[in-house]
């Protein structure tokens, strides 16, 4: 379910952005440009995104609760304050053991070098 930009100029409580639903898996989008976008995720216990790998690095913010990423097979479970950068071209998965929020920042620009 993605939803339009947050509104600007306006503060807004980030863990309060989007909503835990049974059995799902909800994103919302803050910021979308083309060089890059961060979007609030939550995730019900028991889901997950199943590995992948992103041409970009992204940057994983846990906001509620605790989840395991894993990066290149090595498990890494980050608690509320914590985040983790997961590199461009490396393979990833995300799994919540149970229910958690973050944020993901994706950097597009800046691999011209």
């Amino acid at each position: 379910m993605n939803h339009p930009e947050i509104a600007k100029s306006e503060a807004h409580i980030i863990i309060e952005l989007i909503e835990y639903i049974p059995n799902c898996i909800l994103s919302r989008t803050i910021i979308k440009k083309s060089t890059g976008n961060v979007t609030a995720y939550s995730f019900d216990s028991g889901e997950g995104l199943m590995e992948n790998i992103s041409p970009f690095d992204t940057f994983a913010q846990i906001i509620d609760g605790e989840a395991e990423i894993i990066i290149d097979g090595s498990s890494h479970k980050l608690r509320t304050g914590e985040a983790i950068v997961i590199p461009a071209h490396r393979p990833n998965a995300i799994k919540a053991h149970e229910r958690f929020k973050m944020l993901l920042t994706i950097i597009k620009s800046g691999y011209e070098d």
